[in-house]
């Protein structure tokens, strides 16, 4: 495998250990509305991130024109604030479980939608891997639904798994938006365009603060700290880290690859909530979980031939 398309999956796999993180957040703070998480969040995103961009304000901002701020204003709120409140909505409802498997789903989607760039590889060599990792949501899906529908009423549960679906045509549209925007700006750093996301992000996160605040209620100081402290941390890991390596990722590798590694953070999503439950996964989760690792590989070995195809045509 090139260099460069090894960077960019291990990178991609780095945001999806990452970006797991987010389903513990709303089982950590459980007082705090979505809409609270969800500000808290992203006001800590923007503050981070204006820090860590003032240096080099003026320089990174004369490369963007009026096109590409509108780019930043929708993928900041597709890719963020909206995908965040229909998580944090369907982890309360429906559990970690079945919201992971939901955003489980991306890898799917974006990788449809990325056979039709270029450099794709042919469906009928993609399609095998991306059957069978729907295949591997679908069993852990009927897994976790079960299992959630033993402790919930049936409308929390389907409110949960509307939230998810929700969350994953977000994210969906924000994956191939950030990839094609990316491409279009290769003066812009990986690591600048995800601050200036997250810049744009907290302005967003601003206008959420009043309205959140208004309906927290009487909370008390512990549950203030906890929420500042979770806000903070996945603010840092999973927003300007976790963004950083998956903005490195969008630039080294194509769409249709790129969709199949957000399947890490299913994974992960999985391992955290397993530790946190204080158990182990079924026998179904584990059979799942090997499928969806078989379909990244299987998809990384077809993307390799197909670079060895224009290696040797060039040639």
């Amino acid at each position: 495998m090139p260099r460069d398309r090894l960077i960019g999956v291990l990178s991609g796999m780095g945001a999806g250990a990452l970006w797991g993180l987010v389903f513990l957040a709303p089982k950590i703070a459980p007082d705090a509305s979505p809409l609270l998480m969800s500000a808290g969040r992203y006001l800590a995103y923007g503050l981070i991130a204006a820090v860590l961009l003032a240096p080099r304000w003026s320089r990174v901002t004369a490369l963007l024109d009026r096109r590409a701020w509108l780019a930043l204003a929708w993928l900041s709120l597709a890719g963020n604030i909206v995908y965040y409140l229909f998580l944090v909505v369907s982890v309360h409802f429906a559990g970690i479980a079945a919201s992971a498997l939901l955003v489980g789903m991306v890898p799917v989607a974006v990788a449809v939608w990325g056979l039709r760039d270029a450099d794709a590889p042919p469906l009928r060599r993609v399609l095998p891997p991306i059957v069978l990792a729907a295949l591997a949501v679908g069993l852990i899906g009927w897994e976790s639904v079960s299992r959630e529908a033993g402790q919930r009423d049936t409308t929390s549960v389907l409110i949960g798994l509307a939230c998810g679906f929700a969350a994953l045509i977000s994210w969906s549209a924000y994956a191939i938006g950030n990839s094609r925007w990316m491409a279009r700006l290769p003066q812009v750093g990986a690591h600048d365009w995800s601050l200036l996301t997250g810049v744009v992000t907290g302005g967003f996160a601003l206008l959420l603060a009043v309205p959140a605040l208004l309906g927290s209620g009487g909370a008390w100081a512990d549950q203030w700290a906890r929420l500042a402290g979770v806000s903070v941390g996945v603010a840092i890991l999973a927003s300007i880290v976790g963004n950083a390596f998956w903005n490195q990722a969008s630039r080294l590798l194509p769409l249709s690859l790129l969709g199949q590694l957000i399947v890490f953070e299913t994974l992960f999503a999985f391992l955290y909530g397993y530790l946190w439950e204080g158990r182990g996964p079924t026998l179904i989760e584990i059979v799942a979980m090997t499928m969806m690792v078989v379909s990244v590989v299987w998809c990384l070995r077809a993307h390799r031939h197909t670079t060895e195809v224009i290696v040797d045509g060039d040639r």
